[in-house]
């Protein structure tokens, strides 16, 4: 099923530097490019993700050529930019929702997170996989993969609804 886009003729395009979700897409099968939007997230917060969201879009859309390049003779895009997906000028966004929920972790793994650099480079400073995260998981209410950044689940949902 995750092939159907590039059946149809779809190029996919993946607007984030996430390591997790360039994993998540490749896992669902996905042929895709990775092609980032050179803006300060922290300095568009907006109070609802998907203005963030669309503003990822439109940077690459941009960066891309603009939109005169998507034309009706154009091969058909799709582009995720992150966690919140917008399905361009047809107006669906959505989001999943995730909760984790952690035993009493100790002072010095705190201190340890805090000095391994990676725990900065991801979104909400948090790797479940992470060897000195994962043993003080309670439970997970929601997908996993929502926790690292896509939700399968909803992307696949919006790719088949576009097709």
């Amino acid at each position: 099923m995750a092939k159907k886009a590039m059946e149809n003729g779809y190029k996919l395009i993946l607007g984030s530097q996430s390591m997790a979700r360039k994993q998540i897409l490749a896992e669902m099968g996905y042929d895709f490019t990775i092609v980032t939007a050179d803006i300060d997230e922290k300095a568009i917060r907006k109070e609802k993700p998907e203005d963030l969201a669309e503003a990822k879009a439109n940077e690459i859309i941009l960066k891309l050529g603009g939109e005169n390049q998507f034309t009706q003779d154009s091969q058909p895009t799709l582009l995720i930019t992150a966690d919140t997906v917008v399905v361009y000028k047809v107006g669906r966004i959505g989001w999943d929702k995730a909760e984790v929920y952690f035993h009493e972790i100790p002072e010095h793994v705190i201190d340890d997170l805090i000095d391994d650099a990676i725990t900065f480079k991801v979104a909400g400073g948090l790797m479940l996989e992470h060897p000195l995260i994962s043993p003080f998981i309670d439970s997970v209410v929601g997908g996993v993969d929502t926790v690292m950044g896509l939700s399968k689940e909803l992307t696949e949902k919006f790719i088949n609804d576009v097709l």
